[in-house]
């Protein structure tokens, strides 16, 4: 008996904007550096949270605000 011959399945490569330098990056388990493009984008993007470059700011309350 001949078996069924199988078709290659090819899944679609997506491509992203690299958030380090807005380039072109391949998101795929083939790329480590996903979402990045590279690992040099990767290491600045860290060194920049742990900075705190990326801090959400807040709005202190009114001095004279109690608390319940």
């Amino acid at each position: 008996m001949n078996e069924p011959t199988k078709q290659a399945t090819s899944i679609p490569v997506k491509i992203v904007t690299c958030p380090g330098c807005g380039g072109a990056s391949v998101y795929a388990a083939s790329n480590p550096y996903r979402p990045f493009c590279s690992e040099r984008c990767k290491q600045i993007d860290l060194g920049a949270w742990a900075s705190e470059q990326f801090a959400v700011p807040a709005v202190a309350p009114p001095e004279d605000f109690a608390p319940d």
